[in-house]
């Protein structure tokens, strides 16, 4: 079952932004970029090192470079659950 990006989110995933920047296979001399984002752990960064692999075994194009940055947007300390809500006039 797929889970939420608030799921995924409260255990501790951020959004992970990759620029892959690759050469082109006929020309070599040719460098282009490719983004990717996804939720992913930080420090390891399992999801981002799997699409690497998966790269570098069924893509043409050789890596040159890839540049990331990770944010988590939400901690656990910045949930809290909310059983009722009062609405005063």
């Amino acid at each position: 079952m797929q889970q939420s990006e608030t799921e995924l989110m409260l255990k501790g995933y951020g959004l992970t932004t990759a620029e892959f920047f690759y050469r082109m296979p006929d020309f070599t001399n040719v460098l282009n970029s490719y983004i990717w984002q996804d939720y992913d752990i930080a420090p390891d960064h399992p999801r981002l090192f799997k699409f690497v692999e998966f790269w570098q075994r069924e893509i043409e194009g050789p890596l040159h470079s890839v540049r990331f940055t990770h944010r988590r947007l939400l901690s656990s300390g910045e949930w809290r659950h909310v059983v009722g809500e009062f609405t005063l006039h």
